[in-house]
């Protein structure tokens, strides 16, 4: 856990000051967080002006795209369930529920979150692009015991390449896959991009799925397995499933990649195509590329080439070492992932430049840089964070036209 911070912020008036992020005190900005409230506009208000419990930036209302800003942007808001998380990002909350977002997720919606994303791009040089806007469902959980536990939001109905071109950023380029090694964005569309999902009662706190349902809708994702066929078992990941198989639940965010999302390609047989993730190959249907784009000028990281190396240690946070923080400062936790790692051979796209190791006391606005760099990499569903020690960064070179 955290070293102590004091109490947490009243949404919109702070109980405690954070202290300026951005400038004042050296702690970068570089993301923006989507969520969904899984409750009404009004019922986030509510929440969020109760002292001590969760807060995000702004709220977004459906019916209209209104916006009501409940913390400062200078202040740190609780809202993605990962302090590291928290210090660099704003959040942004949606009216809706997840189980039932094409319902809620209105174009006035998008379109006033969109204008709202820009304006914050400019004012913090928030790159526009997936990497950077990010759903709370890729925020991977600081520790161990978190990973499994951490939200699912604004789930599969969020219209990612929708929203991206609203912002300016769409996906560009023609669909196909490039050879192995090379880098590929995925984009399979929404509207015709149909998928079944499994709708459980505690899936929908709306109260309308009395019994487990298949669903069929758009999404914005697709499915992994752990080989190239219909019938082959979807991917577990290993927070969830302990090694076993994963599932169409709509929660389940363990087999899925999302739209917008980067991969390194690990493999092509026929309509299928592998990728690097979550420490294994897996594969998705991916006839004639018609679900990628291929990506260049995009970073990767690499873990060793030699047999027997032990697999690259993965992190949900992003502290300083213990002796790096100054007598009566309480020094944050930062231990590896057990549940992952990069074994040799693998390779993960970084959605970043490397970046110092940070942290933030805001009882007196200290903050605490280490020595050491770190990667944010697109490890599987969510991201993660390797030391750039431990690995390999190189630029792939994906040639226009490959297929």
């Amino acid at each position: 856990m955290p070293g102590d911070r004091g109490p947490l912020l009243r949404a919109g008036r702070p109980v405690q000051r954070s202290g300026l992020r951005p400038s004042a005190n050296g702690i970068r900005i570089d993301s923006i967080v989507i969520h969904d409230i899984e409750g009404s506009y009004e019922s986030a208000i509510a929440t969020f002006q109760t002292a001590g419990g969760s807060s995000a930036h702004y709220v977004m209302r459906s019916a209209d795209g209104a916006v009501t800003q409940m913390v400062p942007t200078k202040d740190l808001a609780f809202h993605a369930g990962n302090y590291s998380t928290n210090m660099h990002s704003i959040g942004i909350e949606h009216e809706g529920f997840a189980a039932h977002g094409a319902t809620w997720y209105s174009e006035a919606q998008y379109e006033a979150t969109a204008e709202l994303v820009k304006y914050l791009s400019e004012r913090f040089g928030i790159p526009l692009d997936r990497q950077h806007i990010i759903g709370h469902d890729n925020v991977v959980g600081p520790t161990s015991a978190t990973v499994s536990g951490m939200h699912w939001d604004p789930g599969p109905s969020w219209d990612w390449e929708h929203f991206l071109a609203l912002v300016g950023a769409p996906a560009e380029g023609r669909h196909g896959v490039g050879p192995v090694g090379s880098v590929v964005t995925i984009a399979p569309g929404f509207e015709q991009n149909r998928q079944t999902v499994e709708v459980c009662p505690s899936d929908d706190p709306t109260g309308a799925t009395p019994a487990c349902a298949d669903v069929e809708q758009p999404a914005n994702f697709v499915y992994l397995r752990t080989a190239p066929s219909a019938t082959a078992p979807l991917f577990g990941d290993r927070a969830i499933h302990s090694g076993g198989d994963g599932t169409d639940r709509i929660n389940d965010w363990g087999s899925t990649v999302r739209a917008g999302q980067q991969f390194v390609v690990a493999g092509k047989r026929g309509a299928w195509t592998a990728i690097w993730f979550s420490g294994s190959k897996v594969w998705f249907h991916n006839p004639k590329g018609r679900n990628t784009i291929p990506a260049h000028g995009v970073t990767i990281v690499r873990s060793g080439t030699t047999t027997g190396t032990p697999p690259v240690k993965v992190y949900g946070s992003s502290y300083p070492d213990a002796a790096e923080y100054p007598a009566g400062y309480g020094a944050s936790t930062q231990a590896p992932l057990s549940m992952y790692g990069i074994p040799s051979g693998q390779a993960y796209v970084a959605t970043a430049a490397p970046a110092l190791t940070d942290d933030y006391f805001k009882a007196d606005g200290k903050v605490v840089f280490g020595a050491k760099k770190m990667y944010t990499i697109q490890y599987n569903h969510r991201t993660a964070l390797v030391y750039e020690g431990d690995v390999t960064a190189q630029h792939p070179a994906n040639p226009p036209g490959h297929r």
